[in-house]
């Protein structure tokens, strides 16, 4: 059996005096789209931190004489090799190439090919290939933004920019693909459209681990969601198992109701709440 794409075993992270991630242990092998759910603070941050290795994790006791994070099989990795195997996009990766990246405004096609190097920016010192310009606008198109090649980040809509950001992180034809809070700052016409866009990549082969707040966010294709609270599984296992309102009432905090439609799960306040 192949390596697991990713493995935690009882990794914390404490920030300050506070245990962010509590011994969180989780697996997750290829093709097991899977979806972690929580309101905010949970942990969901810090634990995209954890995975992109941002942040590093503390163990204790028996637990401190395995690793407390392996990906694709191996504890430490180079971080620009990694990117080959694992894209991450998140609203952050967007706001630090829209709003500040290292090499000022930047058009859709360089942003992606800047995927090649994991740099937030294109320099004079990159060796950029034929190759890798084509490969580039290939990525947009699986994406369906191919005309913004020539366009500033800066000139596209939220949707349209993060949809690039995807194409950066598809360039290498990673293995899995971790967005978190994709559709963050989006109408909802827009965060369907670009769910369905996701669709497409998953289709492919792609492994996807989708970290967010938004039960619509999980697309038919993921049969497994994880319920993070306060650093600590939760709830792990199907869809049908674990989106119940019981269950999201109780890590959300207020009288919920679910329903499901085409592959996609709903929920909805109670009116209750406001009384």
């Amino acid at each position: 059996m192949a390596d697991p794409l990713v493995e935690l075993h009882h990794a914390s992270v404490v920030l300050g005096d506070a245990r962010v991630l509590d011994s969180l242990t989780l697996t997750i092998r290829a093709g097991e789209h899977t979806a972690i759910l929580g309101p905010n603070g949970a942990g969901k941050s810090t634990l995209m931190k954890l995975l992109a290795l941002e942040l590093y994790p503390s163990t204790t006791g028996a637990a401190s004489f395995r690793p407390a994070v392996r990906l694709f099989g191996r504890d430490r990795w180079d971080v620009f090799e990694l990117r080959k195997k694992m894209g991450i996009v998140s609203a952050d990766v967007h706001d630090r190439f829209v709003q500040g990246n290292s090499n000022g405004s930047i058009t859709g096609r360089d942003a992606v090919v800047s995927g090649f190097f994991a740099t937030q920016g294109m320099f004079g010192h990159l060796e950029v290939t034929p190759a890798m310009r084509q490969r580039a606008l290939e990525s947009l198109e699986t994406m369906g933004v191919a005309h913004l090649a020539q366009t500033m980040l800066d000139r596209m809509s939220t949707g349209e920019a993060r949809r690039v950001l995807i194409a950066r992180a598809l360039v290498h034809e990673p293995q899995l693909l971790v967005l978190d809070e994709p559709t963050r700052g989006l109408d909802l016409v827009s965060r369907f459209q670009f769910m369905e866009r996701v669709r497409r990549v998953v289709q492919r082969g792609t492994t996807l681990l989708l970290v967010t707040h938004y039960i619509d966010e999980i697309i038919p294709e993921m049969a497994r969601v994880i319920l993070l609270d306060r650093g600590r599984i939760d709830a792990d296992g199907t869809k049908t198992e674990v989106l119940t309102a019981s269950r999201l009432g109780a890590l959300f905090g207020a009288p919920l109701s679910v329903e499901h439609d085409a592959g996609y799960y709903h929920v909805r306040v109670l009116s209750s709440l406001a009384r």
